[in-house]
């Protein structure tokens, strides 16, 4: 640090204290930074963490700014440790493990913590708030062992709770203490298509309930409302609301009411001692939405850095958020009184909803539903209060769901401020997109979402964003930026596929030369995609690339956070002999495996094998593996069947265990399940399964598309056949279109959904010629692919070559998981 420098520090490391730091830094404000954080992580978009508990996201796809980025900035960063005090007599910064630290400066940005009701139970085990990444494990962790959550708090935290829940396979019910949803954001017409469309995506509510107790023993066994009414739930998540955080201000004698409290310019009442965000009440108001957290920092950075600057007088409320899915929007008022003129439209068909509040003659509020396209226009005027026009109506009029015809005009960004924040999500203002685009020659929402960040968390913002790229680039402006496999690319699977076939390209070298990478070593995204599609294409003649693989794939086994493994065999239709049972034990025990479990696709997982054991443990159980960590036919689970059930009607054991051998060795884009059932008692749930087969008195029903992972997915009834024969032959032709047509990592519910289930019944059921030419083409991949594994590991050279890795023989250039 250099010493004629002032001493900035940064109590908190979330989205409002780094974000006015980006704006110091922008500034070129001259000061050393000293970042601290009561978190182990660095800063994070905590909106997307909905996304992280659904699964669609990780954590490490919402940090905002990685380690590498404080470094670059000069900025010494403290994660994992919580401020206690300020000293404003030896101006220290004295945080809970006794260290000190001095300062010039102090910006607090300490957030807020979630409100947990203080009822009778709250403290009991398996209740938790939702604010923050620790938050999320501990509901991932307890979605892997408890079926029902209640959610409490019909609010945005609370619904993007609910359905992150829901991905994970739990049975939830909100339970909200008013009669509508997000009632301080949506009016009532609003609140009731939003929760039509949460129960069609499988959440339930309880709603104009007040949750009196937690009831059960050490662990939360339902709630008991006021009514005298119980719900059963084992998991229960708090989302009722925030509280702002304001332990350090008065640790510090600083000036707290229900936030910490500051002047327009962010000033406490400690000298030198700002605080911005959730954490501070400005006039009498606490602000829990990023917007104006984003407007208090721009104020603060220029304040500190001397830059003249307009005083923060307060937000008009608004909120512009995608929930589960679905855009709402709201901006000042939006319950009418006999005040108001009001201007609302509704679309059912379209599931779209608008509606713009007068009083006066002025806009005084409006709310949109499905389509937000005009939502930074409508906030200006909400903002401005600006008097309705009839140009303005016609703008309102001729685009969303008011439009009765014709082309979608909506409200122009022409008009939007400067500094109007287009992102709320990383306050990224319209001006800061005007620059980007004027200085550095950007024309795309990807170079956009590069540069600025904007679009880049829950993309709402994408529409006013290629509104601005049209305004400034006029004809220059393309709608839509082409998207590749991977930011390798801009070409399609589609394209790469055809290209590999007109072009004859044989290597996953010879593929990023021939088509021009922009980064010639690949990425863990493109090389195991262009491993699987040249192996697809040239099934006898492509030489599989084991560095291009997984290091699940490489290993023949699963990963453990711990750094050990799980190894599966293979029981054909989940049928095994006391033989195998009894050499699994033997070598369990040798090996000492932490865990024998039996897993839901009726197979013995051995969890906890030391990665050099991994050669002696396969060659030793000489037993096929199961496949358990590939892009290939993991399981065909089975019922008893006809063998053995009164019920059965069909050998499912049988069937199961042949197409399991037939199938086994093919790679696929994805995972692949399948089931059969002897009867339509459906006991091996094929119903959630890639394929299904259900077994009756006439002979098979076979389903497809189905998923019972992050995103369950009932399969469709695919046809009924009547022989074996027949029914071995529709899997095959479906399993080769997949092969041929799927996406890597495209689940077969994913495709089914892209392709349109009568799609592929037309080309597998209704022309016979086709479903003649993909059964060859399944054929000849099946017979260029090596022995089952219970001959392959009696071959002295296999062990070598399958686990050179094992031995430090593997190739620099690996993918890990």
């Amino acid at each position: 640090m250099k010493a004629d420098r002032e001493k900035l520090i940064v109590i908190g490391n979330g989205m409002a204290g780094i974000s006015t730091v980006e704006q110091i830094l922008k500034l070129s404000g001259s000061y050393d930074i000293t970042v601290f954080g009561s978190e182990p992580h660095p800063n994070y978009n905590r909106i997307m963490l909905s996304y992280v508990l659904e699964g669609s996201k990780t954590i490490n796809d919402i940090i905002l700014n990685n380690l590498n980025w404080y470094e670059d900035h000069g900025i010494k960063l403290y994660t994992d440790t919580t401020v206690a005090r300020i000293d404003s007599v030896t101006r220290r910064v004295i945080t809970e493990d006794g260290a000190s630290v001095p300062y010039d400066k102090v910006i607090m940005a300490t957030g807020s913590n979630p409100l947990i009701l203080p009822i009778p139970g709250c403290d009991k085990q398996g209740v938790v708030g939702f604010r923050n990444i620790e938050d999320c494990n501990q509901m991932i962790e307890a979605a892997r062992s408890y079926r029902s959550a209640a959610v409490i708090g019909g609010g945005l935290l609370g619904l993007e709770a609910a359905k992150g829940l829901v991905s994970l396979g739990m049975q939830v019910t909100v339970v909200h203490l008013m009669e509508d949803l997000m009632e301080r954001q949506l009016d009532h017409q609003a609140a009731l298509m939003l929760k039509d469309e949460l129960e069609r995506q499988g959440i339930g509510f309880a709603m104009g309930k007040k949750t009196t107790e937690l009831i059960g023993g050490k662990r939360v066994e339902g709630l008991r409302f006021s009514d005298g009414t119980e719900l059963a739930c084992d998991f229960v998540v708090m989302a009722a609301g925030i509280k702002p955080n304001t332990s350090v201000a008065k640790a510090s004698g600083i000036a707290v009411k229900r936030g910490i409290v500051v002047d327009d310019f962010m000033r406490t009442s400690m000298h030198h001692v700002y605080a911005v965000g959730e954490c501070n009440e400005h006039r009498g108001v606490c602000y829990g939405l990023v917007a104006p957290l984003f407007e208090q920092g721009n104020v603060l950075a220029k304040h500190i850095c001397g830059v003249a600057t307009q005083p923060y007088e307060g937000s008009i409320v608004s909120t512009k958020l995608k929930i589960s899915g679905v855009d709402v929007f709201s901006a000042g008022e939006f319950i009418e009184g006999p005040m108001h003129t009001v201007i609302a439209a509704q679309n059912d068909w379209k599931h779209t909803y608008k509606k713009i509040l007068l009083q006066d003659g002025k806009i005084a509020g409006a709310v949109l539903f499905g389509d937000v396209t005009e939502a930074a226009p409508l906030q200006k005027l909400v903002k401005e209060h600006a008097l309705m026009t009839d140009d303005i109506y016609n703008e309102i009029k001729g685009g969303g769901c008011c439009g009765s015809s014709g082309a979608k005009k909506g409200l122009s960004v022409e008009t939007m401020a400067s500094e109007e924040i287009v992102c709320g999500c990383n306050g990224v203002t319209k001006q800061m997109i005007v620059e980007a685009i004027t200085e550095q020659g950007l024309s795309t929402v990807e170079e956009i979402k590069a540069c600025t960040g904007a679009t880049r968390s829950c993309g709402g913002c994408k529409p006013v964003v290629e509104q601005i790229l049209q305004y400034v680039l006029g004809d220059g402006f393309q709608s839509e930026s082409k998207q590749g496999i991977c930011g390798c690319t801009k070409l399609s699977r589609d394209e790469i596929v055809a290209e590999i076939r007109g072009k004859g390209l044989k290597t996953i070298r010879e593929v990023m030369n021939v088509l021009e990478w922009s980064h010639p070593e690949g990425c863990s995204k493109c090389r195991p995609a262009l491993n699987y599609y040249l192996g697809m294409v040239y099934p006898a003649e492509h030489e599989d690339e084991k560095a291009s693989r997984f290091v699940n794939e490489r290993l023949h086994a699963n990963i453990q956070k711990d750094g050990t493994y799980t190894v599966v065999p293979r029981m054909y239709g989940g049928v095994t002999t006391p033989e195998d049972l009894k050499r699994i034990a033997d070598v369990s025990l040798k090996y000492d495996v932490k865990v024998v479990k039996v897993t839901g696709g009726q197979r013995l997982d051995l969890i906890g094998v030391k990665k050099e054991d991994l050669p002696k443990v396969w060659e030793e159980l000489d037993m096929p593996s199961g496949y358990a960590y590939a892009k290939s036919l993991r399981t065909v689970k089975t019922c008893v069947g006809s063998q053995f059930c009164r019920f059965g009607t069909q050998d499912s054991m049988a069937m199961g265990a042949l197409l399991e051998r037939k199938f086994e060795r093919l790679d696929f884009p994805a995972k692949f399940k399948m089931a059969v059932n002897g009867c339509p008692r459906n006991c091996a749930e094929s119903c959630t399964k890639d394929i299904g087969i259900v077994g009756n008195d006439g002979g098979w029903e076979i389903f497809v598309g189905g998923n019972g992972g992050i995103k369950p997915r009932i399969a469709d009834s695919f046809c009924k056949v009547k022989t074996d024969q027949e029914l071995v032959d529709i899997c095959g032709a479906v399993i080769q279109l997949y092969r041929e047509t799927g996406k890597y990592l495209e689940r077969t519910s994913e495709w089914v959904e892209r392709m349109g289930l009568e799609a592929i019944q037309a080309a597998v059921l209704e022309d016979e010629e086709q479903r003649m030419q993909l059964l060859d083409r399944n054929n000849f991949a099946l017979q260029q692919v090596e022995e089952p594994w219970s001959q392959v590991l009696r071959q002295n050279a296999t062990r070598r070559v399958m686990y050179g890795e094992v031995n430090g023989d593997a190739p620099r250039n690996q993918l890990e998981v």
